[in-house]
């Protein structure tokens, strides 16, 4: 059953309308300017499509590989990239740099990423817990960024005892950010269970004036249906759903405008649009980084379809975009989307920490706003 939602205003980040209400989330070796042109090319071109994280270090150090991955298509716009780091000064000084360069038209910080090595150095979904540190962060970024809009994206918390998305949401707010995002699951979930999309209410009711974007386990249309009638929330940020399936923009589309939500595409045309993928990836990196890429898009794209194991190993190991033209032509044109085996989590998923790794004192006082050590020496991808 299709759920159904109110009208409401439009959401804005900043100056920029999001029509329709939806967001590709930053997804690091993912949402590179390749799968960002494929989306695009499905969905609205009023959408966001954020690029992939790039740690603020880097960027002050202009390293030459992050330079690359920042690249943005000649006709994206808003062109919108997130940035990871954990010292106000160094964040400023990136946004600085990003804003007068001419870069980014919006700013994502990372507060979301739950893996070890980022949280054991106090940045990611660790952050959020030391209230001042991030109260410090947001006011730089928002200082330095001027007219540019600045947005958060953040988890529930650190874990079932140390819920820190209120206390996030409300600072964010006070201290100029354009929206907030939620993805509704705690660092120590990571991708596992079910997102609780009730935090995602609860923090609706508290942060009033700028937009609160709901993420987490939406895999259809009607997935981002529900969540916005549920919460409330004023748009949906759409990440794992999409591996695989970047014609899933133009399902929200149509969903959101209360349009008929178009059938899924057969195995020939999934077969098509897994090569124009290979083909952009191809003229950003060159082919040999390019193959190492898209395989890993492989089973995303075949999930559920009748493929047979002997070709799926092939598309799994491909070396060269002839390669791929070749399986491809190999593969049943007319076999029908299988819509309820593809349609579900993909992406990572695995089993919830026993415990997040944390530097060592740091919940000892959520109000020390000293930056962490060492932890703005990662590069981009982390």
């Amino acid at each position: 059953m299709t759920a159904v939602i109110e009208a409401r205003p439009g959401l804005r980040i900043g100056p920029y309308p999001v029509d329709p209400a939806v967001v590709l989330a930053p997804m690091a070796g993912i949402t590179n300017v390749a799968f960002r042109t494929l989306c695009r090319e499905f969905g609205s071109s009023t959408a966001i499509y954020v690029c992939e994280m790039i740690t603020a270090r880097a960027v002050v150090e202009r390293n030459e590989k992050t330079l690359h991955m920042m690249a943005f298509g000649p006709d994206e716009s808003p062109r919108s990239m997130q940035l990871y780091g954990v010292d106000p000064k160094t964040l400023g000084e990136a946004v600085r740099i990003v804003v007068g360069e001419g870069w980014a038209d919006h700013i994502d910080m990372n507060l979301g990423c739950p893996v070890r090595k980022v949280t054991r150095l106090g940045g990611g979904s660790a952050l959020p817990y030391k209230r001042r540190l991030f109260a410090n962060i947001v006011r730089e970024m928002v200082a330095a960024a001027g007219d540019v809009p600045v947005t958060f994206k953040f988890r529930i918390g650190i874990d079932d005892e140390h819920h820190t998305y209120l206390d996030t949401g409300r600072i964010a707010e006070a201290e100029g950010a354009a929206a907030v995002s939620l993805h509704a699951r705690t660092a120590a979930q990571l991708y596992s269970g079910q997102a609780d999309w009730s935090a995602i209410a609860r923090l609706k009711e508290v942060v009033t004036t700028i937009p609160v974007l709901g993420n987490g386990d939406i895999f259809t249309a009607d997935d981002a249906l529900r969540m916005i009638a549920e919460t409330g929330c004023d748009g949906v940020v759409v990440g794992r759903g999409c591996l695989g399936r970047p014609w899933l923009f133009a399902e929200l589309s149509a969903a959101l405008r209360g349009e008929p939500v178009p059938a899924g595409p057969t195995l020939g045309r999934v077969g098509e649009i897994l090569l124009r993928h290979a083909q952009l990836l191809v003229e950003h990196d060159g082919e040999d980084k390019a193959m190492r890429d898209i395989r890993k898009h492989m089973a995303w794209y075949l999930m559920g379809f009748p493929v047979g194991s002997e070709l799926r190993r092939k598309f799994a190991t491909v070396s060269s975009l002839t390669q791929i033209e070749d399986l491809t032509a190999q593969l049943n044109p007319e076999a029908p989307f299988p819509t309820e085996a593809a349609t579900g989590p993909r992406g990572r998923q695995g089993s919830p920490q026993t415990k997040v790794a944390l530097p060592d004192g740091w919940l000892d006082d959520p109000e020390d706003a000293t930056v962490p050590s060492a932890a703005d020496v990662m590069h981009s991808g982390g």
